[in-house]
């Protein structure tokens, strides 16, 4: 019989997390709620996204994009401006209710998937995820990446957004500490409770992933919320 270790606790509990947040989600992602940050670091938040979502538009359009925990469909959404046809993943049913309403589109397939059991079947153009790299524990990191690449046709592209450590970007009542532990406390507005993975990746060390999972990838950086990748499968 498996061991049930501490990091399957939390992978179960970061779904429970997830599933249990569905409807507060985009609250984070627009600056409501407990994630007003003030006026000024609203506008440094939406001004950085800007210069993601029109480095993502650069690609172009292309016919089969796979996007993995997409979540509550704001970059579903985008997506939808240069792919076809986007396959959808995710491990909550709740998020992905919230997706399909808002999308309502017949190019976007979803399925009900939790990504640590994921196994690719299909190549795509481009495979996407924005803000699950974070979530991933590192002793996972290399297998989750190398089925990215798998799931990639060769001249295809990848595609990565995720959080620099910057404490505003999250709660007003969490606490944002540097202190090296992965497994962080998040609170739901109603004071619910869970433990999550987090890690916050430097621009050399996501390249240097990349570049071992076989990707030609170019990482950058915003000035304070977000670093995000673009690569190619060569």
């Amino acid at each position: 019989m498996k061991k049930h270790t501490m990091t399957d606790n939390i992978l179960e509990q970061q779904i429970e997390y997830y599933r249990a947040r569905a409807n507060e989600y985009d609250e984070w992602f627009y600056r409501k709620g407990r994630y007003d940050r003030s006026a000024q670091n609203n506008q440094r938040w939406f001004d950085e996204v800007a210069v993601i979502k029109n480095t993502l538009h650069q690609i172009g359009v292309v016919d089969d994009i796979l996007e993995l925990a997409s979540g509550t469909g704001i970059w579903t959404e985008e997506l939808l401006s240069i792919g076809k046809k986007i396959t959808a993943i995710d491990a909550s049913e709740e998020v992905i209710a919230i997706n399909r309403s808002k999308l309502n589109s017949p190019s976007v397939e979803y399925h009900l998937i939790d990504l640590f059991s994921w196994e690719p079947d299909t190549e795509y153009d481009l495979v996407f995820f924005a803000f699950w790299l974070s979530h991933v524990p590192p002793k996972l990191l290399d297998s989750f990446l190398t089925k990215v690449y798998q799931s990639v046709r060769i001249s295809g592209q990848v595609f990565i957004i995720d959080s620099r450590f910057e404490p505003t970007s999250t709660a007003n009542n969490h606490i944002l500490e540097d202190e090296g532990n992965i497994y962080k406390t998040r609170k739901l507005n109603d004071g619910q409770e869970f433990k999550i993975v987090k890690i916050f990746y430097q621009p050399d060390e996501l390249q240097d992933k990349l570049k071992i999972t076989g990707f030609q990838a170019e990482v950058k950086v915003t000035d304070n919320y977000f670093i995000y990748a673009h690569g190619r499968k060569v």
